[in-house]
């Protein structure tokens, strides 16, 4: 199978299609779930944790190409799942799932995909799908799997251009967490699983779910603080109440500028008050919409595990000038000539100079566009978390 521009012969066998909004049909062989979901055309670069990406919330939304042509090597298990919430809606691969060659996995990816109720379609010219997204954007479309290959393309096509797309979405309240929570999962070590955390340790950390991946909690506990989780659209004397040493923004999908309805004027009163503030992704986009920047939808976005981010900032000291590898994801990001006096650019991606790091002056405060839990360096960036719980004391 291959990317078959606005055509709608289907190939012979074919049991799977994306329906972009323009009307291009992409063919390829279904998997995974049966039935059909809409949602933001993305790619990721990454060679390895498709599980962990298709259980992101960041991707909720957001059907997820994979520029890696072999994805289901290592299966699926449940120590690799980021998120219970809702994730990426679907994903698109070249060659046909690779059947499970690891010894920690529990299954193979296709049926975990069914379990899951993501839609994935194989078969496809990723290459030449990945290039339409860069030089046109990401599209809406719809991913849809039918094992018998009956297809309404009419009906499709209208879903993919009726759905009005993630500028402007509010995703947060959909996969944030409904409950107060006590963090209590520690850091993971190959053949013991998960620790279990200190809920007597201090300081304590309350941190905010705008879509939280799970091992941005963990890491917050091996750095020494005991965390507590709430939903993301806690009021500011609900989290005070917690008498936290500070406060965690997490990240998550969606528009920033439309989040931040409700969680910049939340955030504001914090930097008030004083409170020690970090933000990851969404959570540093909305730090930045609260210290009176702004934020503007990227053209193709950032999302993979190698991408090059430069330290800037003078408050870096010694470490500027210092390249990290680091992972991303995001379809927005913080316009840097927005950014107000007395907020410091701290990090450039390598890549397009956009903005990947600030901090506020005379606050501790600060967030990154990036994921430094992800590990892509391997470590990186775990140095944010020790910084964060460091100035906590």
């Amino acid at each position: 199978m291959a990317f078959l521009a606005s055509s709608r012969a289907q190939p012979q066998g074919a049991t799977g299609c994306l329906v972009l909004a323009d009307g291009t049909i992409v063919w390829g062989q279904g998997f995974g779930a049966t039935g059909d979901a809409v949602g933001e055309v993305c790619f990721n670069t990454a060679m390895t944790g498709y599980q962990e990406v298709m259980t992101d919330p960041s991707y909720a939304a957001q059907i997820v190409t994979f520029t890696f042509p072999h994805i289901g090597n290592v299966g699926a298990n449940a120590e690799d799942v980021e998120s219970r919430v809702e994730g990426a809606v679907g994903c698109i691969v070249r060659e046909e799932v690779t059947r499970q060659s690891n010894f920690r996995s529990e299954g193979e990816f296709v049926e975990w995909m069914a379990k899951m109720g993501k839609i994935g379609l194989a078969g496809v010219d990723t290459r030449a799908l990945t290039r339409r997204i860069r030089m046109t954007g990401a599209p809406n479309a719809v991913i849809a799997h039918d094992p018998k290959g009956k297809f309404d393309l009419d009906a499709l096509v209208q879903r993919a251009q009726e759905w009005p797309g993630l500028e402007g979405m509010d995703l947060a309240q959909r996969v944030s967490r409904e409950h107060q929570q006590d963090w209590e999962g520690g850091y993971w070590r190959l053949g013991q699983g998960y620790d279990k955390a200190d809920r007597n340790a201090e300081p304590h950390v309350v941190a905010i779910d705008y879509g939280s991946k799970d091992n941005i909690f963990r890491n917050l506990v091996k750095a020494g603080a005991r965390v507590t989780v709430v939903p993301a659209r806690t009021s500011l004397d609900d989290i005070m109440a917690l008498n936290p040493d500070g406060v965690f923004l997490s990240n998550g999908p969606g528009d920033p500028a439309a989040t931040g309805e409700y969680a910049v004027p939340v955030i504001k009163a914090l930097l008030d008050q004083d409170m020690p503030l970090f933000g990851i992704c969404l959570g540093h986009q909305m730090l930045a919409l609260a210290a009176g920047a702004k934020t503007a939808k990227m053209h193709q976005g950032h999302r993979g595990a190698n991408h090059p981010v430069q330290r800037v900032g003078d408050s870096w000291g010694e470490t500027r000038d210092l390249v990290e590898i680091t992972s991303m994801n995001h379809g927005f990001a913080v316009d840097p000539d927005s950014l107000p006096e007395g907020v410091e650019q701290t990090h450039v991606s390598l890549f397009d100079g956009s903005n990947c790091g600030i901090a506020i002056s005379g606050k501790k405060a600060f967030g990154v566009q990036y994921h430094p839990e992800a590990s892509p360096g391997p470590q990186d960036s775990f140095y944010l978390f020790e910084k964060f719980v460091g100035m906590l004391g």
